[in-house]
């Protein structure tokens, strides 16, 4: 048997597990372990066990996954979202749907310092869902809005996706950062959009529109000002060269608590509580990124990122025919994994096609995380639609997803015109680091 059938068969048998429920992380390893001890023998493959999990997590450029989750845990249970929702809703409350179209700019701003698309639908959700329903908003609407907005946690900087990206392509975190802002902030126009289209259409889906004068905005702007801080404080402390990303990440959640004790929101359970999803989430993280080195060993030595890489090569296609292939195959893989397995277990396979037909990783990169962002909302996986679920207890399923439909449609669309426009994602890394 050829190592290129065995590595087609590893491929085959992962997402078999995958769709079976099995933790992302540990079937990789799994996989990427027996494979790699077929191929090349069981000594060596121990030698993986032994030596990768210790080489990953001593290593410091990976200080910036848990400090900066630690930031948005700390910016999370310090209560801006409450201020930040209030502001959104004084600016964006004339338009038509304008409680939605809030959240969804309270998303925007509530993932500049968050980075986790879990905790922003989460953090948002609790906060909007209950006055879209006092002012009669349709369920679908409404939690789909919040469904859609809480993507932004991915693709607006600090991102973990972006950082694990990084450090698998082997590209600049900082670059990726600056990729990840206007990208991030079309997409929310176009979620904004979005809402104001369904409700011109159909204005039962939202029934109240208020309007606030300037002194009532201005004065809103009180409830932004920690997160605007922070964020530029984070991002401009690194685009400027002040810090490096792990200090950027230290910095961050040094100040990010410190505005959730000047707010008077630090006690010992919101601290205590802080910390413990940080190390859970950091050690789904590190499970997954061992598990993805592993799978990538046996990827190597099957050689079949190196033979699609000299096949596509080979094609007589425009390259944007393959590129929308890889973007099926994204779309696809969205609908039954997580988003940062995925950037885990593809990014070594598509990463030397991207690179071989001209395009540039970094923007390759924000192309790759809008795609997952589609797989946050898509069934039967869309992780998004279950928290929103959670929090909107009673609302079922069907009627989310049905609601969130619209907003995939969003998600296409802005990813047309960032291959159209490239340099919407380069402008600002081509800026800062050149």
């Amino acid at each position: 048997m050829s190592v290129t059938l065995v590595g087609v068969i590893g491929i085959l048998v992962l997402l078999i597990l995958l769709a079976m429920g099995m933790n992302i992380g540990l079937t990789m390893l799994i996989v990427g372990f027996t494979g790699f001890a077929y191929i090349v023998g069981i000594q060596a493959a121990m030698g993986l066990l032994k030596t990768v999990p210790f080489t990953n997590a001593a290593n410091y450029a990976l200080t910036v996954i848990p400090l900066f989750v630690l930031m948005g845990q700390f910016a999370f249970h310090s209560g801006m979202s409450e201020g930040l929702y209030n502001s959104a809703h004084k600016w964006l409350g004339r338009l038509p749907g304008g409680l939605a179209c809030a959240t969804l700019g309270a998303c925007s701003a509530f993932a500049a310092i968050c980075g986790s698309t879990a905790a922003t639908a989460a953090t948002m959700g609790t906060v909007a869902l209950p006055e879209m329903k006092r002012h009669g908003y349709d369920t679908g609407l409404s939690t789909g809005s919040i469904a859609a907005g809480g993507t932004l946690g991915i693709l607006i900087p600090p991102s973990t996706g972006f950082i694990l990206y990084g450090i698998i392509a082997e590209q600049s975190i900082g670059r990726l950062f600056a990729a990840g802002v206007f990208p991030g902030l079309v997409l929310a126009a176009f979620y904004i959009l979005t809402v104001v289209i369904r409700v011109k259409r159909n204005p039962g889906l939202a029934p109240f529109t208020e309007r606030f004068s300037l002194i009532e905005k201005i004065q809103s702007l009180k409830g932004v000002l920690g997160v605007l801080f922070l964020f530029v404080f984070v991002m401009g402390g690194m685009f400027s060269g002040l810090f490096t990303a792990n200090e950027a990440a230290g910095a961050g959640a040094c100040v990010a608590f410190i505005l959730m004790a000047v707010s008077k929101k630090l006690t010992w359970k919101r601290f205590s509580m802080a910390l413990e999803d940080t190390i859970l989430t950091t050690s789904m993280i590190f499970l997954i990124l061992i598990g993805a080195y592993i799978f990538g060993y046996f990827l190597t030595v099957t050689k079949i990122p190196v033979t699609l890489a000299s096949f596509v090569e080979s094609l007589n296609v425009s390259r944007y025919v393959v590129l929308l292939f890889i973007i099926i195959i994204y779309t696809i893989l969205g609908c039954i994994m997580d988003s940062l397995a995925m950037v885990m277990l593809t990014v070594p396979i598509f990463l030397p096609i991207i690179v071989g037909l001209g395009f540039d990783p970094v923007w390759f990169g924000v192309v790759a995380i809008m795609v997952m962002e589609q797989g946050l909302i898509t069934p039967p996986v869309g992780l998004n639609v279950y928290i929103i679920a959670g929090v909107a207890k009673g609302v079922p399923l069907p009627v989310i997803f049905k609601g969130v439909a619209p907003f995939i449609l969003a998600i296409l669309s802005a990813i047309v015109v960032m291959i159209i426009f490239p340099q919407i994602a380069l402008f600002l890394p081509n800026l800062l680091y050149n």
